[in-house]
């Protein structure tokens, strides 16, 4: 696979990220704000870096940024559509990129897969649901699964967990990280008294 000859280049390969406490440039002598992408080497560039963002993923000559309002802003070379974001183009928490491929990990924990597809790199297989995490390989993805329960994301389901399901019934208590999609125990697409129930059955009342 060859990068198209007519695009405009520029010195910007992608380092950064949107954790850091201070500014950083996005050109020499320009000072962005937190959040702003720093980039070098050979890519694609065109679009607006400043931010802010909050992870940053890059492919063989493509880019993603991951805003803060859960929008991605992608880049770069775009044979096989792998910068062309379906829609919606919202809710994203995390994002990925391969050779050609892109990914993104939405609030709800599914991942949503464009791009190059020789390998099947872009069928998620299904279920596609309860993922917290997701990483791309040059013609493969992988997908983190949440342990069912596990509310607090310390890898176990015991009791703690029965903080974070009372906060999505609307009690006290803190929300887990990823909100109450964790707590959707009995399949259905919201949070209530019969999920509350699977959670004592299965793990045992606190």
């Amino acid at each position: 696979m060859q990068p198209p000859r007519n695009i405009s280049m520029s010195m910007t390969f992608l380092a950064a990220i949107g954790l850091l406490s201070t500014p950083i440039k996005t050109q020499a002598g320009d000072e962005g704000p937190t959040g702003s992408i720093v980039g070098w080497g050979l890519q694609v560039v065109g679009v607006d870096l400043s931010g802010p963002f909050d992870a940053v993923a890059a492919g063989r000559l493509h880019s993603l940024g991951l805003k803060s309002d859960g929008s991605i802003v992608a880049w770069g070379w775009n044979e096989f559509g792998q910068t062309n974001v379906p829609a919606p183009n919202a809710e994203f928490i995390a994002v990925a990129a391969g050779i050609g491929h892109s990914l993104g990990l939405k609030s709800d924990g599914t991942i949503v897969a464009w791009g190059y597809n020789f390998g099947g790199q872009t069928n998620v297989p299904a279920p596609n649901a309860d993922f917290i995490a997701v990483a791309a390989g040059g013609f493969h993805g992988l997908g983190l699964k949440a342990l069912l329960g596990d509310l607090n994301l310390d890898g176990r389901v015991y009791s703690a967990d029965h903080a974070g399901m009372v906060a999505c019934l609307g009690g006290p208590g803190e929300l887990p990280p990823l909100g109450c999609n964790l707590a959707k125990l009995n399949g259905d697409s919201w949070v209530d008294l019969r999920d509350y129930a699977a959670f004592q059955s299965r793990f045992g009342a606190p």
